[in-house]
């Protein structure tokens, strides 16, 4: 099966690729995230078949299914661009078939939807009688073979003909069901607000095939008519194989989309994708250079009555050379972190979509890198860098700390710890305060200016850095480890001691490197590198492999040796998170004479597996590669080139941020996930962060921790800058000279 992409209205992207973004956080996340408490589908990311969808039929029945029994996508009739869902039916006395519409699955998605009533609207190509429409179920599950464990709960049945009547051919129908209507079914009282599958099921046994297209399902109030102002300052700009479209922000609330229409070669305008309110750029993905195309757009409430069209806009593509490639990847993954960025704090979220409550230390640590990317490359200015940095620092300032140490997630407006993996996660996370501190140190000495500002910015930073605790995460002033967690509440329970080779090395050089709450150069051997049995088991624990369990690997892996890594190397990030600005060249010690070797090492393995895909995935290759930490379809995994850890899914940031190890290889990728797969895969904060072939599915998210490794990375091939500037903190030159002191040791 070949994986088939449709455009949608996350896909779209912003680049201006070559000028100065002159705004400020232009995206309203509030409405973006009202959006997601009514939407349960608006379109497929797919379009031959819908992944949050499931069908069965059983008996003479018939259900048109595809891809694993899931539901068709209908890519010519349709409600909004450029897609809906499809249900063909036939209903016969011995058998039953059950149509099955899920919201999709996004992490950290706050639960429930808002509203008295669920609403769809439906087509019938042919007429279809009320008696003969199906009867429709509502579930707060996924699965529709449900047990009894609370709170799964489901409605009775209700006859779908009573509410829309005889169903006339050609014509789009709201359909409008009271959710008070819907009575519970199961042992557990249904909570409408919870809902997430919206069930079709054979109704009138009439042995006679119908086809109903279904689009739009969502949970609201009564819709209000509203008169909307047309859309302004539409511009249209060509890229390689896509047009980025951008326009003013709207100033009005009742607005739910902006449909994009378009016309090819001065022929008639189509609607094709939609974009969700707050995010005023679409990127339109042509898929060849020299196209001309015109555009023009339409606000649109939920009632879907359109205001007037803005203005027309043109643009044309072209083809672009390999550098401006980079340039173009670089500000479109930039975006995260400028304009999609927490209002009140600037840190950077967790996930897009998601819960906008929620941001990430280390995530924002990363940004902090991508923002000095960001002035250098001219995509804001240097008075707008210092400005987003101060919002940060003061931010900062005043969050939560566990003896200096920020917690993994705070709350974006507040700084208060939010415990998101569960109740003894609320305290530090040295960890994630490393990868923020790294991002931190890069920008002291970038921004290392003779403005007030900048020296402001230097000395606030300099006096994070050194009230960090490093040496009260070793427990005891004798333990040999660093520990990731403690809490006032539950101390030390979160007994996880830090052990390499993994992401997390930049602790251990942090931690070494403090002036004022350093550890001993000496645990770089006693803790990461550790050659105790406990750090051996720990190590084949986690990797499934006895090769690495010492900390030094040694073995040969198509071809490649590997001096330092588990099993054929881990996941990706492993050679990004610890090396964004830690320049890899400048360390060695008694397994290794280079880490940039090493990590070009575990990158050029993790390429050749992919070629060889043993475990036989669809769309893997050598444009194809990059096992590592992302959403897959069945939740959060660390992919790995492994037999227990690869499960089909490829994450772009994987291949991407490998530029410094394997350039020819990671531009290979690029250009496969943006010219082949841009349908879907390039959106507005560069390529989704992950897909996979096998199962046709296509992440729904952007993550914080993946889109800022390719700004950061891909820098650091091409210039070495973020690198340049983290090395030349002085307290890092000491800390390499303690090490290489230390490594000489018998």
């Amino acid at each position: 099966m070949k994986l088939q992409f449709s455009t949608k209205f996350l896909c779209s992207i912003s680049l201006c690729a070559f000028a100065i973004l002159n705004f400020p956080l232009a995206l309203s996340a509030q409405a973006t995230s009202e959006y997601y408490r009514h939407v349960i589908f608006d379109n497929s990311l797919t379009s031959d078949s819908d992944y949050y969808s499931r069908g069965t039929a059983n008996g003479t029945s018939y259900l048109e299914l595809k891809n694993k029994n899931r539901l068709p996508v209908e890519t010519k009739i349709f409600l909004t661009p450029p897609n809906a869902i499809r249900i063909q039916w036939q209903s016969a006395a011995d058998g039953g078939w059950t149509a099955q519409i899920q919201s999709t699955t996004i992490r950290n998605r706050k639960p429930g939807l808002d509203g008295k009533y669920l609403f769809f609207w439906i087509y019938a190509p042919e007429a279809i009688a009320a008696a003969d429409m199906p009867k429709i179920v509502l579930s707060n599950r996924r699965e529709g073979l449900q047990v009894a464990e609370f709170p799964a709960s489901f409605s009775e049945p209700i006859e779908l003909g009573k509410y829309t009547g005889d169903v006339a051919a050609g014509r789009w129908i709201e359909v409008r069901i009271p959710l008070a209507d819907c009575h519970g079914a199961s042992i557990y009282e249904f909570n409408p607000a919870y809902l997430v599958s919206v069930v079709f099921h054979q109704g009138r046994a009439d042995n006679v095939r119908h086809t109903m297209i279904v689009d739009e399902v969502r949970v609201d109030d009564e819709t209000i008519a509203a008169t909307l102002a047309p859309p302004t300052h539409l511009s249209a700009t060509g890229y390689d194989r896509h047009v980025e479209l951008e326009w003013a922000a709207e100033k009005q609330s009742s607005s739910v989309h902006t449909v994009i229409y378009r016309a090819l070669d001065g022929g008639e305008f189509a609607p094709v994708g939609i974009q969700a309110p707050g995010i005023n750029r679409y990127e339109d993905f042509l898929g060849k250079a020299n196209v001309h195309a015109q555009y023009k757009i339409a606000a649109e409430d939920w009632s879907f009555k359109p205001s007037a069209f803005s203005d027309v806009a043109s643009a044309t593509t072209h083809d672009l050379s390999d550098d401006e490639l980079l340039t173009m990847l670089q500000k479109t993954c930039f975006h995260y972190y400028w304009e999609a960025a927490d209002p009140h704090s600037g840190m950077a979220r967790e996930n897009i979509p998601g819960d906008d409550r929620i941001v990430a230390t280390g995530a924002s640590g990363f940004a902090i890198m991508a923002l000095a990317v960001g002035v250098d490359r001219g995509f804001i200015t240097r008075e707008q860098g210092v400005e987003r940095l101060t919002k940060i620092v003061d931010f900062l300032e005043h969050a939560d700390r566990y003896h200096g140490v920020w917690s993994h997630y705070m709350n974006g407006s507040t700084g208060k710890t939010m415990p998101v993996f569960g109740m003894t996660d609320n305290g530090g996370d040295l960890v994630e305060t490393s990868f923020l501190m790294q991002g931190l140190l890069a920008a002291r000495q970038y921004f290392k200016g003779a403005t007030p500002g900048e020296k402001t910015l230097y000395r606030r930073i300099t006096k994070l850095w050194e009230s960090v605790e490093w040496d009260w995460y070793r427990q005891t002033p004798t333990s040999n480890f660093i520990y990731w967690h403690w809490s006032p509440q539950w101390a030390w329970q979160i007994h996880h001691p830090l052990i390499g080779f993994n992401e997390v090395m930049i602790t251990y050089l942090l931690s070494i490197s403090s002036p004022t709450h350093g550890v001993p150069a000496s645990m770089y051997y006693s803790g990461w590198a550790a050659q105790e049995e406990m750090a051996q088991h720990y190590r084949e624990g986690w990797s499934g492999s006895k090769d690495g369990d010492h900390y030094g690997n040694g073995n040969t892996y198509y071809g490649i040796k590997l001096d330092v890594g588990v099993g054929h190397g881990g996941p990706l990030f492993f050679t990004h998170y610890s090396f964004m600005g830690f320049d890899p060249h400048s360390l060695h010690d008694r397994f290794t004479n280079s880490y940039f070797e090493n990590n070009k090492s575990i990158a050029q393995i993790n390429h050749a597996y992919c070629i060889e895909n043993p475990k036989k995935f669809e769309g893997y290759g050598d444009n194809a590669w990059g096992l590592t930490a992302s959403d897959g379809p069945h939740g959060y995994v660390a992919h790995a080139p492994d037999e227990a850890d690869d499960f089909g899914t490829l994450t772009p940031t994987g291949a991407l941020a490998s530029f410094p190890y394997t350039p020819k290889e990671s531009m290979a990728a690029f250009k496969h996930y943006y010219r082949d797969l841009g349908a879907t895969m390039w959106g507005i904060y560069g390529p989704r962060d992950a897909y996979n072939e096998s199962e046709n599915w296509i992440s729904p998210i952007y993550m914080g921790l993946n889109q800022a490794p390719i700004v950061v990375m891909v820098e650091n091939y091409r210039t070495g800058l973020v690198w340049k500037n983290f090395m030349a903190n002085p307290e890092v030159g000491e800390m390499l000279k303690k090490l290489d002191a230390e490594s000489v040791k018998k």
